[in-house]
């Protein structure tokens, strides 16, 4: 990504739930251009993200390695809950050791900390992740870091309405499933000997072992997935504006910060999304975010 001054390359939120919106078609390139469409919504949570400390690397043996570090004056006691935290950190001392090994960075990454004592999610212990600086040079990455070390970051700050997100998450969890209902195969005869809702046969003779390709009973979901260019439809700071009536089942309301993504993304409700930019947008997406005409706030209990 090439930007004239620096940014942060993702984010982070927790996902609410799904309604839907009444959208214009912006897209050229659709049948439906300028006109009316429904489409499904996810409503996702973002309270600011608290950038603790700012991270160097350089160029090592196997690739990129950590040269030094620097942390904010107080990192938010929740932290400790996640790492040992520095006892005495000295942020001015960081950014110096930083400045005078300026010529040495190969490139900056940004330590933050999720907040979700600020959302709906009921738990103290926050997730730290660490995002690539992009943007300008080296020396204004710095200055960036400097400003913003130890403050808060919005998602407005990163992304804008209408851009395109790649979302990593953990989908959900479904414990131990049969061939079935993990992989689709077809049931056998109700007459089949030993087995009906399995597989007829493991593999030919040769070669002698049960290839991996054989689908076999195992752990299904709670796997980390990727969803490739998300649109973000609207990025709002009221959390009325997209909270249903009672609010969203296993949730409850919006307090703040959120955005609406077209389409849906993995994972359940109060899990973890990892925003990013995308790593293979399309080359004629629009970029102006569709006009929402009708937003579903309608009660979601009993669905």
């Amino acid at each position: 990504m090439k930007a004239a001054s620096p940014v942060l390359l993702g984010f982070a939120g927790y996902k609410a739930g799904m309604t839907y919106a009444y959208v214009m078609e912006n897209d050229q390139r659709s049948p439906h251009y300028g006109r009316e469409v429904v489409q499904p919504v996810t409503v996702v949570e973002t309270p600011p993200l608290m950038l603790c400390a700012i991270r160097a690397y350089g160029d090592g043996e196997s690739g990129l390695a950590t040269l030094t570090e620097a942390w904010m004056k107080d990192p938010p006691k929740q932290v400790g809950r996640v790492l040992v935290l520095p006892e005495k950190p000295d942020p001015e001392g960081g950014l110096k050791r930083i400045e005078g090994l300026l010529g040495r960075i190969a490139e900056f990454r940004a330590v933050l900390c999720t907040q979700p004592w600020l959302s709906n999610v009921p738990k103290k212990k926050p997730e730290l992740i660490e995002v690539k600086l992009a943007g300008g040079s080296l020396k204004d990455q710095l200055d960036y870091g400097r400003k913003t070390l130890g403050k808060g970051v919005r998602i407005s700050d990163v992304f804008a309405a209408g851009q395109l997100v790649d979302v990593v998450s953990v989908s959900k969890g479904k414990g131990v499933q049969g061939p079935v209902k993990r992989w689709g195969v077809k049931k056998l005869p109700h007459k089949s000997r030993k087995t009906v809702r399995g597989i007829g046969c493991l593999g030919p003779w040769h070669p002698i072992y049960v290839m991996h390709t054989a689908p076999r009973a195992g752990q299904m979901g709670f796997h980390q997935r990727t969803e490739c260019n998300k649109k973000i439809l609207r990025i709002g700071k009221d959390g009325s504006e997209v909270t249903p009536k009672g609010g969203f089942l296993r949730y409850g309301v919006i307090r703040g910060d959120h955005i609406l993504l077209g389409g849906s993304v993995p994972g359940a409700a109060k899990r973890l999304l990892r925003l990013r930019y995308p790593a293979r947008p399309p080359l004629r997406a629009p970029k102006e975010p569709p006009q929402i005409t009708y937003l579903s706030l309608e009660s979601v209990q009993g669905r």
